[in-house]
């Protein structure tokens, strides 16, 4: 495996990241690629040469590393730096494709026309791209973390071993070649491996946290503009009754002195003066006989 290419492949999620984002990748370099890559590799590379059974029965070592190691340290430790580093490419994926759109965009419409102020910000599709990525990311460390723990009890590499499966003649013991030094090198890959897992369960509270209160902060100021709408409406309508008012008044005052009159009279005086005129006014229709 060329680790140089895959780290370049990998430097691509770092500026898309978020700090949590850019300390776990640190932790999967230094902690994890590093120490595979100088020394684990060789702790582990002559492992079945050093599994030692005290019989000359044909067949029977080979057997036996088989039945205790069905897959070597090493190599289940490069599947998991394969696959917990799968999902981080989602994101690089998905601003690709944004930069695609955005190529189209400025060949349909012009250079001047955007569609994304920031391709690389997490908004909208890429957030959940993001968030989606690192539950993957947790969920296959902590199911290698299980087969580790499920394969060899409890991460530990015994001394001695031993076997009984055919074609041993019978109970044989078997020796680990470099168990103590072993023993060492498994702790710290799952210390390590844990390690990301709760910065990856940060990075998730993290980023879920600052969505809530994005919204939250939305939905504050969606109130606030509705209260001074509301206010200024209710302001602004005030001023017009006011104006109507002011109006109706200046009206009044135009009025000839005997309607002000009128206007002023009680009710059922102001019927008795109109029937009063109205009479005096009509014209004697009377016959005479």
């Amino acid at each position: 495996m060329d680790w140089k290419t895959f780290q370049a492949l990998l430097s691509g999620v770092n500026k898309y990241s978020t700090a949590f984002g850019r300390l776990w990748l640190s932790v999967v370099f230094v902690f994890r690629v590093m120490v595979y890559v100088v020394a684990a590799e060789r702790v582990w590379g002559d492992d079945q040469k050093d599994f030692d059974c005290n019989t000359k029965q044909p067949g029977c070592s080979n057997v036996c590393y088989d039945h205790f190691f069905p897959i070597s340290h090493i190599r289940l430790w490069a599947l998991q730096l394969i696959f917990v580093t799968c999902p981080s490419f989602m994101v690089v994926m998905h601003v690709a494709y944004r930069k695609d759109r955005e190529r189209k965009h400025q060949a349909k419409f012009g250079e001047d026309s955007k569609l994304y102020d920031n391709m690389g910000k997490k908004h909208g599709g890429l957030w959940w791209t993001y968030l989606i990525s690192l539950f993957a990311k947790t969920g296959i460390e902590i199911g290698f973390l299980y087969i580790l723990h499920h394969i060899y009890d409890s991460f530990d590499l015994p001394r001695l071993v031993k076997c009984e499966v055919k074609p041993c003649p019978n109970v044989v013991d078997c020796y680990i070649g470099h168990p103590t030094e072993k023993r060492v090198f498994t702790y710290f890959m799952v210390g390590a491996s844990a390690l990301c897992v709760v910065l990856n369960i940060c990075e998730i509270i993290y980023l879920i946290s600052k969505r809530i209160v994005r919204i939250a902060h939305k939905i504050k100021q969606h109130r606030r503009h509705v209260a001074v709408y509301h206010d200024h409406y209710n302001n602004h309508l005030r001023r017009s009754n006011l104006q109507i008012s002011k109006e109706e008044e200046k009206d009044d005052k135009d009025l000839p002195p005997s309607f002000n009159n009128l206007y002023n009279l009680p009710q059922r005086s102001l019927g008795l003066t109109l029937e009063k005129k109205i009479r005096a006014s009509a014209p004697n229709l009377s016959l005479q006989l």
